[in-house]
Formats: structure tokens, C-alpha cells, sequence
């Protein structure tokens, strides 16, 4: 089971005693706090969440799954994101 952006709004609103539309402001906030870092190539960290960071991905050669042929991928950037130990010690049930 998951919670979407509405729920999880709401979640933060109630925990830290905000309205709605500030926990929406908020939660858009990080996440254009986040966007324009990793894009940047700078790392976010935030101690005991997450850390968030830009990584280079080489190239290499994939297949088509549909034909089999083999296709090269050009190098580029994906996203890192590492657990904090709040998030680990929720995960392991501790």
C-alpha cells in the first residue's frame, strides 16, 4: 500500500499543525528545493531522511526486447537516492 501527494499532504498538515495549502506549499517547495539541486549536480542531504544525488551513467549497449537487435544507450544522468538511518530503522521495523 502507498500514500499519493493528497495523503500525504494532508499527513503533513495534521503532524505539524499546518493548513492544507501550507503543507501543499511546502511539499512543492522541497520538491523544486530538490529538482533544481540534483539538477545542478549538487547532492541534497538531509541527516536521517534521505541524501538525494546526480549520478553519470555510461553508455552501453541494450537489445530490443521486441527484435533482439542490439542498440547502443548514450551515457547520462539518473538519480541516487540513499536512506537515512530514520528511514532504515522504520524499514527494519525497529
Amino acid at each position: 500500500m502507498s500514500i499519493n501527494r493528497t495523503e500525504l499532504i494532508a499527513a503533513i498538515a495534521e503532524k505539524a499543525g499546518l493548513t492544507k495549502t501550507d503543507a501543499d506549499a511546502f511539499l512543492g517547495a522541497f520538491q523544486d528545493v530538490l529538482v533544481e539541486n540534483v539538477a545542478k549536480g549538487e547532492a541534497v542531504k538531509v541527516t536521517g531522511l534521505m541524501g538525494v544525488e546526480r549520478v553519470e551513467r555510461a553508455a552501453r549497449t541494450g537489445r530490443n526486447p521486441r527484435t533482439g537487435e542490439e542498440i547502443q544507450i548514450p551515457a547520462g544522468y539518473g538519480v541516487k537516492l540513499t536512506a537515512g538511518s530514520a528511514l532504515k530503522k522504520a524499514a527494519s521495523g525497529k
